[in-house]
């Protein structure tokens, strides 16, 4: 069994016109069910050096805390250069524990300009909502890895971080890819849909919501939308950027099959933000 852990950055409902947040990402984490409790232990071991084996009372890792300019939450005050320091030390976690990640990530200024009219056979998903999209293609994506990947005798649990004011559609999204009309599109590969117990006591949420953030942050790098940001910080994202984009285990969309399929796709590879050529040595 493989786990597929979703979590979300950048996401504000159907607003599409938001200066602070112009790029949202869906994705997250995969972790085979014998290497769970391993991860689990070297996350831990990395917060406790980070806090000097003082761990505050009910500390859960938000990203959007720890990168902050000056830190919040746990992080108030901390020095920016252990902060920084912190998030390097969890993202190679995923290296050398051979963790993959799975991202779909929008351009919400190109999803609100898009004329979705053309698309067919998706009436399922509401197309200008960037989450039900992802999750819709993030779907399709881990079946395609599951089959393609893993073997025939492999199955995937999708773990999603619940997402209040999208909880029934997310529900009825999930019933329909069970269920769907045509019998050669239904979910076979992914076993189960399941909350997370606890995200607090939980790291493979926590390491989804940071490679989430960082990926939401330097996409907006790489898209013109952060050019203010001082040289050091886009330095900092694209190395974070770096390790995730080695570990991904589908850089781009999985093309739809089938009748109408062309324009749907051109839609998702449109509204895709990308990093440009060269990213990887660009000098800013």
């Amino acid at each position: 069994m493989h786990f597929f852990y979703l979590d979300e950055a950048g996401c504000n409902l159907r607003d599409l016109q938001n200066d602070e947040a112009p790029i949202f990402v869906l994705g997250g984490i995969i972790v085979k069910d014998k290497g769970w409790n391993k991860t689990h232990g070297e996350f831990e071991k990395i917060i406790n050096v980070y806090f000097n084996n003082v761990v505050p009372n009910n500390f859960e890792l938000h990203s959007h805390e720890l990168l902050s300019p000056n830190g919040d939450g746990h992080f108030a005050g901390h020095e920016r250069a252990s902060r920084n320091k912190l998030a390097i030390d969890l993202l190679t976690l995923l290296q050398t524990r051979g963790h993959q990640v799975f991202l779909h990530a929008i351009d919400k200024n190109k999803l609100h300009a898009y004329d979705v009219a053309p698309i067919r056979n998706k009436e399922h998903v509401e197309l200008k909502t960037p989450y039900l999209l992802c999750y819709d293609n993030g779907i399709t994506t881990i079946e395609w890895f599951v089959k393609e990947r893993l073997g025939s005798t492999a199955r995937g649990m999708v773990i999603i971080d619940e997402k209040d004011g999208l909880k029934i559609e997310i529900e009825e999204l999930t019933k329909h890819r069970r269920f769907h009309p045509t019998k050669t599109k239904r979910v076979k590969w992914i076993s189960e849909f399941s909350y997370p117990i606890d995200s607090e006591k939980n790291p493979m949420v926590q390491l989804s919501d940071l490679v989430c953030f960082t990926t939401k942050k330097y996409l907006g790098i790489e898209n013109g939308y952060h050019d203010a940001y001082p040289k050091v910080a886009k330095e900092f994202f694209r190395d974070l950027y770096s390790i995730i984009d080695d570990r991904l285990i589908k850089k781009g969309i999985v093309a739809e099959e089938g009748r109408h399929a062309a324009a749907f796709n051109d839609f998702m590879r449109d509204v895709t933000p990308k990093p440009r050529n060269g990213w990887k040595t660009r000098r800013y």
